[in-house]
Formats: C-alpha cells, sequence, structure tokens
C-alpha cells in the first residue's frame, strides 16, 4: 500500500475517530448543559485551565519525536516511556499539593477538591502517550479510533449518569477521569509494544533535542487557549466563564474535528516526504484546499446561526453565549487557513520555527486579553479574533521559506469554498427574513436554515469546481477500493 492510500486510509478512520467522538461529546454535552449551572461549567473550566498546561508536561515533545524520527529504536520508546511515567505521578502528586493555593487565588474554595480529583488524569495521559504515538507512527488509525470512541462512550455515560443521580459539578470531574481510564485500557489492548527497561541518556537526548521546541509550542498553544479562562475566571468570576465555556464549546468541537482530522494524518505523511519538498508543497497545496472546503463553510455559517443554535441546543438561560461564539468563529476561518503550517514545520526538522511563532502569538494574545478582559467576554472573544488575523503573514511567511509557496497558488485554494460560502450566507439571511414573522418553532427554523445552506453550499461547489468535487470523491475512493472503481467508472463516463 503506496504512501497516498495509507494517508487516505488515516484520513477517513481519523475522521470517523474525530467526528464519533465529537458527536458523542457534544451530545453529552448538551445533556450536562441543561442539567448543570453555569457555575460548574466554570469550576470545572478553571481546573481544566490548570491542569491542561501542567499536562503539556507529561510528554516533553516525545511523542512528536517518536512519530518523525527515521531511525527510531528500542530504547527510544523505553526512555520516553518511563520518563513520562515517572513525570506524570510527580504531576499528579503536585496537583494534589498544589489544589489549595490554586482556590485560593481565586478565592473559590470548591475549586480545590475538583483539581486534586482532575489531577489523577495526568498518570492516565503518561501511560497512553508512547503508545498513541507508535500508532501514530504506524498511520494505525483504526485502533486509535477503536480507543478514542470506546473513552468517549464511557466518559459520557458516567458523566450524564452522575448528572442525573445529582452529582452537580462532580459529573464533570467522573465524566474526565472514566474517558482517561477507559481510553488508556483499550490503547494497551490494541497495541502489541511493551515497555522494556533500556532507559538511556543519549536517546533521552536524541528525544529532547526536537521534542523540545515542540513541547514549547505545545505550552504556549495552551496557555493561549486557557490564559482566557484564567483571566475570566479572576476578574469576571466563574458564572461569566460559564458562558463563555458554553460559547467557545462548540467552536472547539468544530476546531478539533478538522485540525484533529488533518493533522494527526497530516504530521506522519510529511514526515516521510521530508526529503523531497516539491512533492510536500503539491501536497500542501491540495490538502490545504481539502481543509478550506470543510472549515469555511462551517465556521461562516456558525456565525450566522449562532442565535438560533445556541438556544436550541443549549437552552434559553445560555443566550449570553452568542456573541461570543459568533465572533470566536471568525478564528476559525484563520486558523484553518493556517492548519498544516505547524505540521510542516515539525516534518521538515524546524519545530523551533513553529515555537517562535507561537511565542510571538501568545505574547501578543495574552497582553490583549489583559487590557480588555474588565469589558467582559465578549470583549476578550474580539481581542483573540483581532490578534489572529494580524499575526497570521508571520506564519505564512515562514512557511514561504521552507517549501517556496506561491502566493497566488496559495490564495486560489480558497476562492471556490469562499465564494460557496458567501452565497451560502446570502440564501440563509433571506430565509431569515422571509420566515421571522412566521411562528415557525426555534428548532424547525434552524432545520430549515441548515439544509438550506448546506444544498446551496454544495450546488455551487459542484456546479463551479467539478474537478474538485472529483478529486474528493477519488480521494475517499482510496480508502475505500470498491467506491473507488465506481468512481473510475463514472469518470469514463
Amino acid at each position: 500500500m503506496n504512501l497516498r492510500q495509507l494517508a487516505a486510509k488515516g484520513v477517513v478512520w481519523s475522521i470517523f475517530q474525530k467526528w464519533g467522538r465529537e458527536a458523542i461529546t457534544f451530545l453529552t454535552f448538551i445533556a450536562l448543559s441543561r442539567m448543570l449551572d453555569p457555575i460548574a461549567f466554570g469550576l470545572v473550566a478553571l481546573a481544566s485551565a490548570f491542569t491542561a498546561f501542567i499536562e503539556i508536561f507529561l510528554d516533553q515533545g516525545f511523542s512528536a519525536a517518536i512519530v518523525q524520527r527515521a531511525d527510531l529504536e528500542p530504547e527510544h520508546l523505553d526512555t520516553a516511556f518511563w520518563i513520562s511515567t515517572l513525570t506524570g505521578i510527580l504531576l499528579a502528586v503536585a496537583g494534589v499539593a498544589v489544589s489549595g493555593l490554586v482556590a485560593s487565588f481565586y478565592n473559590e474554595p470548591n475549586l480545590a477538591p475538583v483539581l486534586m480529583w482532575l489531577s489523577i488524569g495526568f498518570v492516565f495521559v503518561a501511560l497512553s502517550s508512547t503508545q498513541a504515538a507508535i500508532l501514530q507512527r504506524k498511520l494505525a488509525f483504526k485502533s486509535l479510533a477503536a480507543r478514542s470512541l470506546t473513552a468517549t462512550i464511557v466518559g459520557g455515560i458516567v458523566g450524564v449518569g452522575m448528572a442525573i443521580a445529582g452529582f452537580g459539578v462532580w459529573s464533570l470531574v467522573g465524566m474526565n477521569l472514566a474517558r482517561g481510564f477507559a481510553g488508556l485500557i483499550v490503547l494497551w489492548q490494541a497495541s502489541d509494544w511493551r515497555p522494556g527497561f533500556h532507559v538511556s541518556k543519549r536517546h533521552y537526548k536524541e528525544l529532547f533535542s526536537f521534542g523540545v521546541s515542540v513541547a514549547g509550542s505545545n505550552v504556549l498553544k495552551v496557555f493561549v487557549r486557557r490564559s482566557d479562562d484564567f483571566l475570566i475566571g479572576y476578574f469576571l468570576g466563574p458564572v461569566m466563564l460559564g458562558y463563555y465555556t458554553i460559547g467557545y464549546r462548540l467552536l472547539l468541537a468544530i476546531i478539533r474535528l478538522v485540525t484533529g482530522i488533518i493533522n494527526a494524518v497530516a504530521f506522519p505523511t510529511f514526515s516521510r516526504l521530508q526529503h523531497n519538498p516539491k512533492r510536500m508543497r503539491s501536497t500542501f497545496y491540495k490538502v490545504t484546499q481539502y481543509i478550506s472546503l470543510i472549515a469555511l463553510p462551517v465556521f461562516i455559517g456558525l456565525a450566522v446561526i449562532a442565535p438560533e443554535l445556541v438556544p436550541a441546543v443549549f437552552g434559553e438561560q445560555w443566550i449570553p453565549s452568542v456573541p461570543v461564539m459568533q465572533i470566536l468563529a471568525l478564528i476559525g476561518i484563520i486558523q484553518s487557513m493556517l492548519l498544516l503550517n505547524g505540521s510542516v514545520m515539525r516534518a521538515t526538522g524546524k519545530p523551533s520555527w513553529q515555537f517562535g511563532i507561537m511565542l510571538l502569538n501568545t505574547a501578543v494574545t495574552v497582553i490583549a486579553f489583559m487590557l480588555v478582559v474588565r469589558w467582559g467576554i465578549v470583549a476578550v472573544a474580539a481581542s483573540f479574533v483581532i490578534v489572529g488575523y494580524l499575526l497570521a503573514p508571520v506564519s505564512y511567511f515562514a512557511m514561504n521559506k521552507l517549501i517556496q509557496l506561491d502566493f497566488r497558488t496559495f490564495v486560489k485554494q480558497f476562492i471556490t469554498p469562499l465564494t460557496a460560502s458567501l452565497l451560502m450566507v446570502v440564501v440563509i439571511f433571506a430565509l431569515k427574513y422571509t420566515l421571522r414573522d412566521q411562528g415557525l418553532h426555534l428548532y424547525v427554523q434552524l432545520a430549515i436554515y441548515l439544509v438550506a445552506g448546506a444544498i446551496t453550499y454544495l450546488l455551487v461547489v459542484g456546479l463551479t469546481a467539478r474537478s474538485l468535487s472529483w478529486q474528493v470523491l477519488e480521494l475517499v475512493g482510496l480508502a475505500f477500493p470498491r467506491v473507488n472503481q465506481y468512481i473510475r467508472i463514472r469518470g469514463e463516463h
């Protein structure tokens, strides 16, 4: 099986994994949002902001180094596993020890026990990271999909069950712990690798020399993502953070669907092309266009239908989250355009470039958050979007230096999906104007907008870019030979 077929199968299984997981997670989240109050989500968001930042130090970039290395030895795996495990145990103990201090900082006594229990998850992550990296290196996304879906289902059952039983905020804590433990069990069953005891200082240095920049970039990425939670929680309180979390939750789910699917496959694929820049550049253009076909209509459409979507899905009590969702949807557009940049930088042995860009982004974003947080959650969301667009050219220029991009060719990838998305918006707004006084139920309105928008978008793409449509179908066919045979027959006619 060639690399293109492996990548295509990887995309399909990654879609199955990410979309299935996000669908289950989102349905669970909807159920919990109707049973729990904003302060419960705010407390867990505060605790998660702390644990997500600390969790980055568990891996130290070893997973990326394992995927990227051409000459991987057993000592690399043993060293990565045991150092990650020891680090996970130490961080879990540290999380329990400092939970009281973190709660005191936010003047939220109820935060301490939540943080203590969530810190146990560090051990689950540590025991999983090396196994997951091995499967990703092999492009074994079917096994990763099974692990992810099983863990999400188990976590959802535990979370909803605890919420029905009246456990409140502990429903969210139990969901996270159950998901981590279930994922760990399934992952070890799926992998045939078992750690030995050949820990080597030389192999540690080889992994760390590559992984330190990746880990640094991940730390900064999490810091940017969670710094708004820190500041909103500190200055505005857990209730406003709860509203912000709901406004951001759907956007994050969509970003993970797009970025998680593509990056999971793009990094190992680009790593195999690191010595063939011409082929890497061609692949970069094609995949960028495939991403834009999905991302642009989704993010633009989300901004348009948010006023109906939030109350219909989460309930009327979450209406203050609507403007946050609308504004933050705009950041998804630029992030999708730059999605592959980090994977290319790491695959070509330049993780330090990604780290430098993230450092700049982090500094400017956090300063912007600090300047505007007192004006509320909408101001925080707007500052995030503005900074993202202002700094986007830096990432593009770095990519241009690495693989010599042509600006016109790059921009061309977005013309078709952007045009179709804008026409989709016109149709949705026309329907909103037409139906506003018809007395239709909110769910009916939302369904009409979604169906009409999707049909409009697909028709425009199909009529204006037929060759692109067949390329997408051919890509799907690579993962499913019977489908590919049908596509070829249809293409010949």
